[in-house]
Parts: C-alpha cells; structure tokens; sequence
C-alpha cells in the first residue's frame, strides 16, 4: 500500500512538473500584434517590413500576428482585434493620424502595451509606452532647407504627395506649403498619388500636355519620383544636375541613390525603417519589470545631394540592392 502510494506521489510530481514547465514555456512566448503598411507601398516599407520579420521571430520568443493596409479603418479594426485577442503588445505605424484613440484607450485597459512606429499618431501619450520614429516635419524642412539653396531664378514646383492624412505626408508636405503661402514657390500642381509610382506618372503626364511652365519634382518618396521621372523621359524633357527640371524624393532606396550619383536626381531625403531592435529592447525592459528612460526616440536623418553624394554613401545608407 505505501509503495502504491510513493508511487502515485512520484507520478503526480512528474506531472506536475510537466505541467509547471508547460506553463513557463507558454508564459515566456510574448504576443505581438503588428499593425503595419503593406510592403508593397515602397523600397522603404519592404525593408521596414524586412526589418520586423527579422526582429519578432519565434526563435526570439514571439508569437506574432501582422495586418497590412494603407486604409486606417482597416487598420483600427485590425488592431481592436488584436486587443480581443489579448496580445501582449501592440505595434502600430498608423495609415493615418487620427481616429485612434478608441483603440488605443481599449489597449490601456486591457493592460496591452502599445509601441509606435515610423510615424506618429494625434493621441495622448499616456495612450502607448513610447514611439520610435522619424521626424517627418524635420525631413521636409530638411529637403525644402535645400532647394531654397539652390537660389534658382523661379521655383514652379509640382508637388506629389503620399497617402493623405499619414504622419509622412503632412510632414513633408508642411515646409512646402509654408513656401507656396509666403509665395517663394509657385504650387503648380499639388496632388496626391498615394506613393503609387503610376499614378505620380499620370500626374505629371497631364501637367506636361497641359504647357504649364514647371521645373521642380517634390515627391514624397522614391517611387513617386521615378514615375515623375518616367513621364519626363517620355516628353523628352531633361532633369537632374544642371538640366531643366530638379528631382527630389525621400526613402533613400539604393536605386534612388544611384540617380543621384549619376546626376539624373537632385535630391534624396532619409528615412530610417530600422526600428524593430530599439522596441524590442524596450520591450526587453518592460519584461524585466524596468522602466523606459524615453517616450519618443527619433531616428537620425539626412538629405543627400547629388553634387556630393559617394558610393560609400549609398553603401551605408541605401536601402534594398
């Protein structure tokens, strides 16, 4: 009988550290969901995208669950399933700024930790844990900061804009627009192609048959710009260093560089899609029962220019091959 008995207790330890042990492991697997733009939008969302995948594996003791749209509707209800289905944190680089707050408020009371990526969002601070982003206001002022320095006798700008209401666009739309309401700059056309290269192409294709006189290309970002450039080519009309019309975008793609380098584009602004260390750091720390020491961390950033541009440049900073 005592025998029978040590080994029903034997068999219940085993099991019970079986059970403890399953426990553990599940405990330790930390849930992410991951709100985010498709990686067909740009070179710089596919090595966003890239960056991410690399980061949150489940080798690295993750389970993730990742939406993509460039619509934020779908994204907010993405996200509110996210907060259903109970994840541990909550990634967002948000479509557009606004209507988040409903979403956000429903993480915070679930005790879900949310984290902001490549853009901002028009919310409460106490909303997310911290936002790990480029300064999109700064990347405008930084590329318009350039062509005033180019002092060209007119600046008759077409302007082509990313996707309405993101974080990207009103920052590099703001600077311009300064220029265009203190009449520095002429707005030629200002349209936007929600960073689709064809749809830029159709936009400058029409200005181009309508005769209006243009010789500035402000694309907010590389896609946009090389369909700009498409059209322009097509129309036998020069562009890049010393030619007829100036060629700006934003992403810093190698490709995009590499027009640079060849003097075929002007200028080229950063943006860093590297952010998915730095949260995992911070998350890193949240785990280990430690506090943030910052609510924002903004990525370093530069314009290049195509007179000084090196290859050693675009091996550093380019992005994709």
């Amino acid at each position: 009988m005592k025998k029978s008995i040590v080994i029903l207790l034997v068999v219940a330890l085993v099991f019970g550290l079986c059970a403890c042990s399953a426990k553990s492991t599940k405990k330790g697997v930390i849930k992410v969901g991951i709100v985010n733009n498709p990686p067909s939008e740009s070179g710089y969302r596919a090595a966003n995208v890239a960056d991410f995948e690399k980061v949150f594996t489940e080798a690295n003791g993750y389970k993730v669950s990742t939406f993509y749209s460039l619509k934020n509707d779908e994204q907010l209800n993405a996200a509110a399933q996210f907060v259903t289905d109970g994840v541990d944190y909550l990634l967002i680089s948000a479509a557009a700024t606004d209507g988040w707050d409903t979403v956000l408020k429903s993480a915070k009371e679930a005790g879900i930790k949310v984290f902001l990526f490549d853009r901002m969002l028009n919310a409460d601070e106490s909303l997310y844990e911290a936002a790990v982003v480029s300064d999109m206001a700064k990347e405008g002022t930084t590329a318009v900061e350039w062509l005033k320095a180019q002092k060209l006798p007119e600046y008759n700008v077409i302007h082509i804009q990313g996707a309405m209401g993101s974080d990207a666009q009103i920052g590099r739309t703001a600077a311009l627009d300064a220029e265009f309401a203190a009449g520095t700059m002429k707005k030629v056309v200002q349209q936007t192609a929600t960073w689709d290269e064809a749809t830029a192409k159709q936009i400058v294709e029409s200005v181009i048959n309508s005769k209006e006189k243009f010789n500035v290309i402000y694309a907010e970002n590389d896609g946009m710009a090389k369909g700009a450039v498409a059209a322009l080519d097509e129309a036998g009309i020069t562009h890049g260093v010393d030619k007829d019309v100036v060629i700006m975008g934003f992403d810093c793609n190698k490709w995009a560089l590499r027009e640079l380098l060849a003097k075929n584009w002007n200028y080229d602004g950063q943006c860093s899609p590297f952010q998915a260390s730095v949260i995992e750091e911070m998350i890193k720390k949240l785990e280990a029962g430690e506090k943030l020491s910052a609510k924002k961390v903004i990525s370093e950033e530069k314009g290049f220019d195509a007179r000084t541009i090196t290859q050693a440049d675009i091996d550093t900073y380019g992005l994709g091959e």
